[in-house]
């Protein structure tokens, strides 16, 4: 059936006769009856009927018409919603990171929001005590989380994951170490140190986990520390090794040195997690798009030769 002939019978049963319909759409009234009529033949059955000098619907005619006001309503909302995908996107996004990903990724982030005018961005910072972001996604637009790999739960219950970047992990010792002459470590060059370890769970243990893996033998974790600048005291102090990330590590007149490690997987990926609905949000989108950008640019930045370790 025709849409436009649809939305006459529409117009028929909010309207009442066939001239107020010919005024309302700029036809004539025979030019309308003769649309009604070829709608009756496509229909199969009669959706008028003759009252008086007038017409009424019939019953059949009544349904086609509450048909066509369901048919109008959803036209309507898909140009509404058309319209917001194709204006620039404007709106607050709600954004929660943990500390090392909003060292890396929120100055460019925010910077770009000064080309983006009527988007704007609010920033929560959370150091969960566990790895459990997820569970902010009812709370946030995006979540910016780390894991090594995606967790399968981050991608049921209509979340959705989209990796930002990868950022390596490398052995933080002390200046001097007996280490420190090597320019890449193995597992079996670490046996005997002690560490400090992050929580159970976090991306950084688990990197312990690969390492008793491949030697045999449980790192011997003398503290558990969240905060990385925490640990890289107690690294400088003497206390023992740790794994910390590549990019946010601040080795410069702090005591340490940093050393890539081979054999073992020791990478973490930075993720933004959000609900499928609100990703489908013009403003949520162009901040995931922000997003990937920055983290493409931190990427390429410390792989130029003058970040190297």
């Amino acid at each position: 059936m025709d849409v436009r002939r649809l939305e006459l019978l529409r117009e028929l049963a909010d309207r009442g006769s066939v001239a107020a319909v010919a005024a309302a759409t700029h036809r004539t009234p025979s030019a309308v009856s003769q649309q009604l009529k070829v709608l009756e033949r496509e229909a199969g059955v009669p959706l008028t009927e003759r009252v008086g000098r007038g017409i009424q619907l019939t019953g059949a005619g009544e349904a086609l018409a509450a048909t066509a006001r369901q048919i109008a309503t959803a036209i309507e909302a898909a140009e509404a919603l058309w319209s917001e995908f194709t204006k620039l996107p404007q709106g607050t996004v709600s954004l929660s990171t943990f500390p090392t990903a909003g060292q890396m990724l929120l100055p460019g982030l925010l910077t770009m929001l000064d080309d983006e005018p009527g988007l704007e961005v609010v920033v929560t910072d959370h150091d969960l005590d566990r790895p459990d972001f997820a569970s902010l996604t009812p709370d946030y637009d995006i979540v910016l989380a780390d894991s090594q790999g995606i967790p399968e739960h981050w991608t049921r219950d209509g979340l959705r994951a989209v990796t930002l970047m990868t950022e390596p992990f490398d052995i933080a010792m002390p200046l001097g170490h007996r280490l420190s002459d090597r320019a890449v470590l193995k597992p079996a060059d670490l046996v005997t140190e002690q560490w400090i370890g992050a929580p159970v769970g976090y991306p950084y243990d688990k990197v312990l986990d690969g390492l008793a893996a491949a030697t045999g033998r449980a790192p011997r974790v003398v503290q558990r520390i969240m905060d990385n600048l925490l640990v890289e005291r107690l690294v400088a102090a003497g206390i023992g090794l740790a794994i910390l990330p590549r990019y946010t590590t601040r080795i410069h007149d702090s005591g340490i040195v940093t050393r890539p490690i081979t054999g073992i997987p020791a990478e973490r990926q930075i993720t933004a997690l959000l609900r499928s609905d609100r990703a489908e949000r013009p403003s949520v989108r162009r901040v995931i798009e922000l997003l990937e950008i920055e983290g493409r640019r931190v990427s390429a930045r410390y792989a130029h030769p003058a970040h190297r370790r």
